[in-house]
């Protein structure tokens, strides 16, 4: 083989979120559900003929030894899951890091998967998903869950079970045809303008957590709660019961950490509700990034928000989780 593909999903939560930090679910086991979106990030790693490891994201590095590289998540799992001649390395992605939409998640499972193909090793979405934990959670001491390298090694609309002893127990939701087309066309999704670093508000989640706050394990136990109640309505085709409840998750999240909504997130928020709008809520950690919401008016919404100034993304769910081929 010479070059190798491979592509991974981002996701967008849609509840439950927060309860996927080891932080809470070592100690009462966590819950949510969330959606995989037919916006990825792309690789291409070419494995012949290369005398240093070239690394092509937002930056550029050429060394002699993978311990060299700058960026993080390359450099781990290089460093852990490989052993043959230099690599070269490209990124690119539909959506920029720091928006809420699982980018570093799904960055480190597409790389992974790339030296499963390279290594000629068959590796399951579970396996794939636990490696890329281990690294940003274990190696690398990020405040963050294991949702987003689920989700994007997965696929599909999922309900995620985080066990006090780390497994992750996957559990695909049973959709109707009508439900996933009201969640295809209602539910939007609008760039706020701003990106943000998500490890401040989630340190201040683990921090309290760890540190026994009564208010941080009250929130996050109504947040599974939610997640839970939302994984029954979508089952059952209540589709604006479970809207109505996302406005709650929101208002619960807002309640958990300092940052959480922005005076723009809040002035958009508001706008996105006068248009029709049942529920919704920000993305990933909060403090920017896509806001998500149930429309029972889609193009009023649209209007709305572009008025605003809050570009829509266009999105759909995908089926295939992670996927990577070979060319030679």
């Amino acid at each position: 083989m010479s070059v190798i593909f491979t592509r991974a999903p981002l996701r967008i939560s849609l509840g439950g979120g927060g309860t996927d930090l080891p932080s809470y679910y070592r100690r009462q086991g966590g819950f949510l559900v969330s959606g995989a979106i037919d916006k990825y990030v792309y690789m291409l790693t070419h494995t012949v003929f290369q005398r240093r490891y070239r690394m092509k994201y937002s930056q550029f590095e050429e060394v002699d030894d993978p311990s060299e590289i700058r960026h993080p998540i390359l450099r781990e799992s290089l460093l852990r899951h490989w052993n043959g001649d230099p690599l070269e390395v490209s990124v690119i992605a539909d959506v920029p890091a720091g928006t809420g939409l699982g980018s570093s998640g799904a960055f480190a499972v597409c790389f992974l998967k790339a030296l499963a193909l390279a290594r000629r090793v068959a590796i399951s979405p579970g396996r794939l998903a636990e490696d890329a934990c281990e690294i940003e959670i274990d190696v690398l001491a990020e405040p963050t869950g294991k949702q987003d390298q689920y989700v994007s090694a997965h696929g599909g609309i999922c309900a995620y079970t985080f066990n006090p002893d780390g497994s992750v127990d996957v559990e695909p939701l049973l959709l109707s045809r009508e439900t996933l087309e009201r969640l295809r066309n209602n539910l939007l999704l609008f760039y706020t303008g701003e990106a943000r670093s998500a490890s401040a508000i989630l340190a201040d989640q683990v921090a309290r957590t760890e540190s026994g706050d009564d208010d941080m394990q009250a929130n996050l136990d109504r947040t599974k709660a939610i997640g839970l109640d939302i994984r029954d309505l979508l089952e059952r085709g209540d589709v604006e019961q479970f809207a109505e409840l996302m406005h709650t998750h929101w208002e619960n999240k807002v309640r958990r950490s300092p940052g959480m909504a922005t005076e723009r997130i809040e002035h958009l928020y508001t706008l996105a509700r006068r248009s029709g709008v049942i529920g919704g809520k920000v993305v990933g950690a909060g403090g920017g990034g896509f806001l998500v919401v149930y429309a029972r008016k889609p193009d009023d919404t649209r209007l709305a928000m572009a008025a605003a100034g809050a570009p829509e993304l266009r999105f759909d769910f995908e089926f295939q989780g992670c996927v990577g081929d070979e060319y030679t």
